[in-house]
C-alpha cells in the first residue's frame, strides 16, 4: 500500500492539521487514563449505593486494571493489523457503552460489567502514539509523543478531583453519564481529524496467543491486587501465581513458533526493547506510590499528629499542580530527547522521580511541602515517560509501533498493581492506635517513599544498560539515529509500505529472516523480522534509492541497492549463499576419498555426516554455534580421529584435516583404495 500526496498542503494548513491530531489524541489520552480513579471518590459510598459489600466494591477499581492490562496488547495488535483509527474508535465506544450501562444498570453487576468495558479504553495510549508517528511531521513527534505519555498521569490527577465534584453537586450516576458523553464526542473528533493509516502488518490474528497471555495476565494482576485481602500464602493467591508462571511458560515458546505472534518475542527480548520494559515496570511503581500515598497522607486526621483531615475532593485538588506539571513537562522532555537522547532522558527523569521521593521523606510539616514533593516526582514521571516510546519505537519495525508500545504500557499497568499492593501491605502493617482506631504512623508513609526512590533508582541503572546512542548532527543539533530518521525531517505524506518475501537458493521462504533498509546517506529507514512463511514489510521515508541488507541464520548476509518508486509495493529478496562447515580431509597431503565426516555436540546430539569427494573435501550444513566435535573415519574404516573445534556462527567455517598429523606418535596407517562410498546424510 502507498500513501503519496499529489500536491503538499500549504504550511498553516498543515500546522493546523498537525494540531488538531495531538489535541485529540491527547484528550483522548487524558480522558481514558482518567477511568482509572473515576469511581475512587465515590469508593466509601458505593457500598450503601449498590447494596454491597466493602470487599465487592474494591473490583470496581480492580475489574478495569484487569480488562485494561489484558486488552492493551490484543487491542494494539489489532491496530497494526486493521488500522489504528479504527481501533481507537472501538475501544471509544466500549467507554461508552460501559460508562452507560454502569449509568442505566444502577446494580453492583451492571457496575462492574461498566467498569471492565471502560478498562478497554486505556489501550488508545498506546495506539495514539503510533498514529502520531505515522501522520505527524517529523519535527513534531518528539513533543507530541512526550504530552500523550504524560496523559497517563495526567488524567489520573485530574480524575481525582473531577469526579467526586460531580458527585457532590449531582450524582453517582452523573459520573458515567459525563464519561460516555466525553466519550461520544471525542469519537466525532477522531473521524474528523485523525486519518486512517496505511502502514499495515498483515497475516492471521494470534487467537491462542491471546486467550494464553489474557489467562496469565489476568491470574498475575488478581494474584497481585487481591493478595494482602486473601493473605499472600493463601491457596487462591498462590494458585494465581503458579498458573501465571506456567502459562507464560508455555506462551513464549509457542509466541517463538507462531507465524504473526501477539507480542514478538524475538524483538521484545532484544536489549534495547527487554531494557526499556523492565525499566517501565519500575517508573509505573513509583509514578503510581506518589498518587496513593499523597491523597491517602492529606486525608488522614489530624488526630494523628502528621494528617490534615481533608476531604477526597480537596486532596484530589492537591494532586492538579502535579497533573500541570506534567504537561509542562512534555515540550522539555521532548526537547531532552532531541539534544542528548531517549537514554539520557528516561535516566534523567528516574534520577528526579527518586530525588522527589527523598525530599518528601523530609518535607511532611505542611501541605505546601507535600504538593512541591509530588509536583517534583511528576516531573520526573513526565521526563522519564516521554522517553519510552521513542526507546521503544527506534527498536522495533515501524509496522509495529501500536503493539510493541502496548507491550511497554502493559508493563508499566504492572508497575503501578505492583506499587498498590506494596503500598497497601506497608500502610496496613505499620500501625499505631488512635483512640481503638488503627491509622498509619508517618513512618508508613517514609517507607512507602524510600521504596519508590529505590524503584526509581534501579530504572535509572537498567536504563544505563541500554546501547550508547550514536549521534549525528540534524539541524544544528545532536540527534539519535532514530530520531533524525523518525522524527526529523519532512511530513509523512510520501512514505511508501514495502512487501515481499526472503527466499533461499530454491526459492523456498527463509522464516524469521531479517530485512534492514538504510538510506545512502546511512540514515534508518526501516527494518522487519519476516514470518514463518519469509514475508516481510518495511516503510520507506519516500520513493528513491535505498541500501537492503537481508540476513537469516544459517545463510551468509546479502546487501544491494535497489530503486523504489512511489508505486513499489512488492520487492523479494533473495540469499544465496549458505553458511557451511567444510574443509578437506587427508592423510599425509594425500586427499582421502569417501572418508566420512561427522558432527556431534559435546553434549551427545548428532548434528549429521557427509563424505568426502574425490579431492577429499566435505560441506555440509554449518552447525549449531560454539563447540563441536568433528569426526572421521577412513574410506576402509580402519582409523578414525576425532577433534573439539570451535563453530562461529556467523560465518562459513572452514576444517582441514590431516589424519597423518593428528597424533602422530600412535597414527601408522597406509591409505588404501578407498570403498564404495555411501551416500552423503
Amino acid at each position: 500500500m502507498t500513501v503519496v500526496d499529489d500536491v503538499a498542503p500549504a504550511p498553516d494548513r498543515s500546522r493546523r492539521r498537525s494540531r488538531m491530531i495531538i489535541a485529540v489524541l491527547s484528550i483522548c489520552g487524558m480522558t481514558v487514563a482518567l477511568q482509572q480513579t473515576l469511581v475512587v471518590p465515590l469508593l466509601p459510598d458505593f457500598p450503601a449505593i449498590l447494596n454491597s459489600s466493602t470487599t465487592n466494591v474494591g473490583w470496581l477499581v480492580t475489574i478495569t486494571l484487569l480488562t485494561g492490562a489484558v486488552a492493551t496488547p490484543i487491542v494494539t495488535r489489532l491496530a497494526d493489523m486493521f488500522g489504528k483509527r479504527r481501533m481507537m474508535l472501538v475501544c471509544l465506544v466500549a467507554m461508552v457503552l460501559g460508562s452507560v450501562v454502569a449509568a442505566v444498570g444502577g446494580n453492583f453487576l451492571a457496575v462492574v460489567i461498566g467498569r471492565g468495558l471502560q478498562g478497554i479504553a486505556i489501550a488508545q495510549i498506546p495506539t495514539g502514539i503510533s498514529i502520531m508517528r505515522d501522520e505527524l511531521p517529523r519535527e513534531r513527534v518528539p513533543a507530541a509523543v512526550a504530552l500523550m505519555s504524560a496523559t497517563l498521569g495526567i488524567g489520573s490527577a485530574i480524575g481525582l478531583p473531577l469526579s467526586g465534584f460531580i458527585f457532590e453537586h449531582a450524582n453517582w450516576q452523573a459520573v458515567f453519564w459525563t464519561s460516555a458523553g466525553a466519550g461520544v464526542l471525542l469519537a466525532i473528533a477522531v473521524i474528523a481529524t485523525v486519518p486512517e493509516s496505511s502502514i499495515r502488518t498483515r497475516g492471521r490474528f494470534d487467537y491462542v496467543g491471546a486467550v494464553m497471555l489474557s489467562v496469565a495476565l489476568t491470574a498475575l494482576l488478581l494474584a497481585i491486587t487481591k493478595g494482602r485481602g486473601w493473605g499472600w500464602t493463601s491457596e487462591p493467591t498462590l494458585g494465581l501465581f503458579v498458573l501465571a508462571v506456567v502459562v507464560l511458560g508455555a506462551w513464549v515458546p509457542y509466541e517463538r513458533r507462531v507465524s504473526r505472534p501477539l507480542v514478538d518475542i524475538r524483538t521484545s527480548t532484544t536489549r534495547p526493547v527487554l531494557v526499556t520494559n523492565i525499566a517501565s515496570l519500575f517508573v509505573g511503581f513509583a509514578m503510581y506510590a506518589n498518587m496513593l500515598s499523597t491523597t491517602q497522607q492529606l486525608q488522614m486526621p489530624e488526630i494523628t499528629g502528621y494528617g490534615f483531615g481533608m476531604s477526597v475532593f480537596t486532596a484530589g485538588l492537591c494532586m492538579l499542580p502535579s497533573g500541570l506539571a506534567m504537561v509542562a513537562l512534555a515540550p522539555v522532555s521532548a526537547w531532552t530527547t532531541k539534544r542528548f537522547g531517549a537514554k539520557v532522558t528516561l535516566i534523567a527523569g528516574s534520577l528526579v522521580l527518586a530525588g522527589g521521593y527523598v525530599t518528601r521523606v523530609y518535607l511532611t510539616q505542611q501541605v505546601w511541602q507535600i504538593v512541591v514533593g509530588a509536583v517534583v516526582v511528576s516531573m520526573g514521571t513526565a521526563i522519564a515517560y516521554a522517553a519510552m516510546p521513542t526507546l521503544i519505537m527506534r527498536s522495533v519495525p515501524i509496522t509495529d509501533t501500536a503493539s510493541a508500545n502496548g507491550v511497554n504500557t502493559l508493563l508499566r499497568a504492572i508497575g503501578t498493581s505492583m506499587s498498590s499492593a506494596v503500598v497497601a501491605a506497608i500502610l496496613a502493617s505499620v500501625t499505631f492506635s488512635v483512640g481503638g482506631v488503627e491509622f498509619p504512623t508517618a513512618n508508613a508513609f517514609q517507607y512507602i517513599f524510600w521504596v519508590a526512590a529505590f524503584a526509581a533508582l534501579v530504572a535509572a541503572g537498567v536504563t544505563a544498560l541500554l546501547p550508547p546512542r550514536s549521534a549525528a548532527p540534524v539541524g544544528g543539533a545532536i540527534a539519535e539515529p532514530e530520531t533524525a530518521a523518525r522524527a526529523i525531517g519532512e511530513p509523512r505524506g510520501t512514505e511508501i509500505v514495502v512487501r515481499g518475501t526472503v527466499l533461499d537458493i530454491d526459492d523456498q521462504p527463509l522464516r524469521h529472516a531479517v530485512v534492514t533498509v538504510l538510506q545512502l546517506d546511512g540514515e534508518p529507514a526501516d527494518w522487519s523480522r519476516a514470518d514463518n512463511d519469509g514475508k516481510y514489510s518495511v516503510v520507506l521515508p519516500g520513493p528513491g534509492r535505498y541500501l537492503v541488507i537481508s540476513s537469516a541464520e544459517g545463510w551468509s548476509p546479502m546487501s544491494e541497492i535497489q530503486e523504489f518508486d512511489a508505486h513499489a509495493s512488492r520487492r523479494h529478496l533473495r540469499l544465496r549463499d549458505p553458511l557451511r562447515l567444510a574443509g578437506r580431509v587427508a592423510y599425509g597431503g594425500e586427499p582421502l576419498d569417501g572418508a566420512m565426516v561427522s558432527v556431534t555436540r559435546p553434549t551427545g546430539e548428532v548434528v549429521g555426516s557427509v563424505h568426502t569427494d574425490a579431492d577429499g573435501r566435505y560441506a555440509m550444513t554449518l552447525p549449531p554455534g560454539g563447540h563441536n566435535i568433528i569426526t572421521v573415519v577412513t574410506p576402509d574404516q580402519q582409523l578414525t580421529r576425532s577433534r573439539k573445534v570451535l563453530v562461529i556462527a556467523t560465518q562459513s567455517n572452514t576444517v582441514d584435516i590431516d589424519l597423518a598429523e593428528e597424533n602422530m606418535a600412535t597414527v601408522h596407517y597406509r591409505p588404501r583404495t578407498a570403498a564404495p562410498r555411501a551416500k552423503g546424510g
